[in-house]
């Protein structure tokens, strides 16, 4: 694990917790000015249609109750402000100990926003012509190339990469990206 990785973590939570944990750590955010090191504090929650007395009901439920996911830089410090957040019992994939914890890796990080509608990628920030990714998966894995642009309704991109020593546009989606 490289120190100065923006990744995603798992926090547990006291159930019930997890929309206060996520405002507490979004206000501390701000007031320490911690934007470079927390990036987005997520609640993982889904639509869900009931039928209640043959009246049809959509509600929003927590997919991992007791769980936030918290985008982050690992540093001492973030570390600390997220471990020390009223209502938060600790990160998932640490022995304890002061352990730092493992990251979810990409793929887990798509399927759970993906199914929120949201992307690992902030797209509106981190997203534009000139910068470097790293292709994920499919034919083109581990190639490294410029994105040449970016269609946010299909989400995907344009990216030249180095095939054979000649530069090859290929279009990959969001998922199968990691920014360099």
């Amino acid at each position: 694990m490289a120190e100065g990785k923006k990744e995603w973590y798992v926090v547990n939570t006291v159930t019930g917790y997890e929309y206060k944990v996520k405002e507490k750590l979004e206000m501390m955010i701000n007031s320490m000015e911690l934007q470079k090191n927390i990036y987005r504090v997520v609640v993982p929650e889904q639509k869900v249609v009931e039928i209640k007395n043959g009246v049809k009901k959509e509600r929003v439920k927590k997919m991992f109750p007791g769980y936030v996911l918290v985008e982050m830089v690992m540093s001492d410090e973030a570390w600390y402000i997220v471990r020390n957040t009223q209502g938060v019992t600790g990160f998932i994939g640490s022995s304890g100990k002061g352990a730092k914890p493992i990251p979810l890796q990409p793929e887990e990080v798509d399927r759970i926003l993906g199914s929120m509608g949201l992307s690992r990628i902030d797209a509106s920030k981190e997203l534009e012509p000139g910068k470097t990714v790293k292709i994920l998966n499919g034919p083109f894995k581990d190639m490294t190339g410029k994105i040449v642009s970016v269609d946010m309704k299909t989400q995907k991109l344009n990216v030249n990469i180095d095939l054979f020593g000649q530069v090859t546009s290929v279009e990959v989606g969001l998922e199968s990206i990691e920014i360099i």
